[in-house]
């Protein structure tokens, strides 16, 4: 609800509390909502409005006494945490059903002493040093994310999170390239040999049709900077490339690196393929990461909602709505049991909900079918010295490749130290499921084995411990995230955007942020709204 404006406070309480007296809580609402003082129907509407956290005070208004209603979540990923933690703050009873051992959903971190089981009932055993984690899911948030909101809120602390390096390699195998090439270099030749033949264009006419005389000479003076070209015109390199010897002091200019490529060697190489990365609003610079892991978000999560309102272990089978609310059913350690209340929010993977029996009907049976999983993994490598830093001088960012490996990130985190643990491969679709098929050990070898095409020999001799994660075998889960043909607007969709009865539907999956946990915060807070605004104006 919306703080009153200076001045206004006293007089807006005196009138609604008159509203009240005469019309009943419901007419004080709809009174509320024209001072702009509780959300609206057509508030709800604005997609680009500011989310209003329920408080306690609006009940206190409506006239109920302090008595909110009594709300089941399921699932304690990050749209079911966000759920309990912003209905907690008006007073909501909340109870949290988590099917895993732990709260976050794909928000998960692995340390040494972690016990992992998949489907297959393969448990890993994760070995990583003191200090050393693994971030299995979200592993970045952009800057104007609603996720860092929360880190503020919460106090969870953030460091940056180097998501593009110019130090960084390239390696595409499939087009004959010998060695990886840093990105610093790729790029400016992609762009160098880009810039020249849009001048060279420009010089002899073929844009007289599009650009006036004085569009040419601007476009030129653009070009000639942006590709480092010489006064001809032409690209013959540039110190973006980078330096085969670093400058120094006095008499070591240092040597810039030679063996240019030709035009035709640069666009066979297929390297510019990966530049656009950097420019995508949810990729771009600065990025962050809560120190010491991804799972701090939902630790501070649980622990502002109340351990004691979490109940872990707990796998849904039933959700009914029933005449005077709701009833779910779960197992907890061997025991079933059933928890009644006046609303649900359900939040787990829409196909494990499609497995789960429930009374919400066909159509939004037909809806949770029709969203398919999707899959990535990872695999964190920790290794006995930080070689990348001092071998090739990378220090944090992502080299990419077109092997199956798809990705090698290097921590962004413990610079200048003496271990790191690396993620050797962040694939997705085909690639990963590759790496499903296999055992933990041969992913490992896999993985290793193409990483020395790129790295050398110490991508094995200095490794010291690993953990290989697939989301395709991770329990309750079963995929990293969602493919929806339509996106999440699409009328097959329609059933899961609206409740249906008592029970609400939220994820990530219900957003323009599907894989992100910020996708998974605005969902939730729009199923909140709707929620809150429902109790009240009952």
């Amino acid at each position: 609800m919306a703080e009153p404006q200076p001045g206004l406070g006293t007089s807006r309480r005196g009138f609604l509390r008159a509203v009240g007296i005469t019309g009943g809580a419901g007419a004080m609402f709809a009174t509320m909502g024209a001072l702009g003082l509780a959300p609206t129907p057509a508030y709800a509407a604005e997609k680009d409005a500011p989310f209003i956290a329920p408080r306690r005070g609006d009940f206190t208004l409506q006239g109920r006494g302090g008595k909110p209603a009594k709300v089941i979540v399921i699932g304690g990923g990050i749209a079911g945490l966000t759920s309990a933690y912003e209905l907690g703050k008006a007073g909501y009873d909340c109870t949290v059903l988590e099917a895993r051992d732990r709260v976050g959903g794909r928000n998960f971190t692995v340390r040494g002493g972690d016990t992992v089981a998949d489907l297959n009932g393969v448990d890993q055993k994760v070995t990583f040093s003191q200090g050393q984690y693994m971030n299995c899911g979200p592993a970045r948030l952009a800057q104007w994310m609603s996720t860092l909101d929360y880190c503020r809120e919460l106090a969870v602390p953030v460091e940056v999170f180097t998501n593009t390096n110019a130090g960084a390699l390239i390696y595409n195998e499939s087009t004959g390239m010998k060695a990886p090439v840093a990105y610093r270099t790729a790029k400016a030749d992609v762009y160098g040999y880009v810039s020249e033949l849009l001048a060279k264009a420009t010089n002899v006419g073929a844009l007289d049709a599009e650009l006036t005389a004085d569009d040419k000479e601007r476009l030129l003076a653009f070009l000639k900077s942006y590709g480092s070209l010489g006064s001809d015109y032409k690209y013959t390199g540039t110190e973006h490339r980078g330096f085969s010897a670093d400058p120094g002091a006095a008499g070591t200019p240092g040597v810039q690196l030679g063996d240019i490529p030709s035009l035709s060697e640069v666009f066979a190489s297929n390297v510019g393929r990966y530049f656009s990365f950097e420019f995508g609003y949810d990729q771009a610079m600065l990025m962050f990461q809560p120190v010491g892991g991804m799972d701090a978000i939902p630790m501070a999560f649980a622990k502002a909602i109340g351990h004691d309102k979490i109940l872990t272990g707990a796998a849904v089978t039933d959700v009914r709505n029933a005449s005077d609310g709701v009833e779910v059913t779960y197992t907890r350690n061997g025991n079933t049991k059933v928890l009644k209340g006046d609303y649900c929010i359900a939040t787990l993977a829409p196909w494990i909900l499609a497995r789960t029996s429930h009374n919400l009907g066909s159509t939004v049976q037909t809806a949770l079918q029709a969203v398919r999983p999707s899959q990535a993994s990872k695999i964190g490598l920790e290794y006995k010295s930080r070689w990348w830093e001092t071998d090739f001088k990378i220090m944090g960012g992502i080299t990419e490749t077109d092997l199956d490996l798809d990705h090698i990130w290097y921590p962004s985190y413990g610079h200048l130290g003496e271990r790191g643990t690396v993620i050797g491969y962040y694939n997705t679709g085909s690639h990963s499921d590759t790496y499903s098929a296999l055992t933990p050990a041969q992913r490992l070898e896999r993985a290793v084995s193409q990483g020395v095409k790129i790295h050398g020999e110490k991508y094995r001799s200095e490794l010291a411990a690993w953990y290989s994660h697939q989301w395709k075998l991770a329990p309750h889960i079963e995929a990293a995230w969602h493919s929806m043909s339509g996106g999440p607007d699409a009328p097959a969709f329609a059933p899961l955007n609206q409740a249906q009865g008592n029970v609400y539907f939220a994820g990530d999956y219900l957003s323009y942020l599907d894989a992100w946990q910020c996708g998974a915060i605005s969902s939730a807070r729009k199923v909140v709204t709707a929620l809150h605004q429902r109790v009240l104006s009952s």
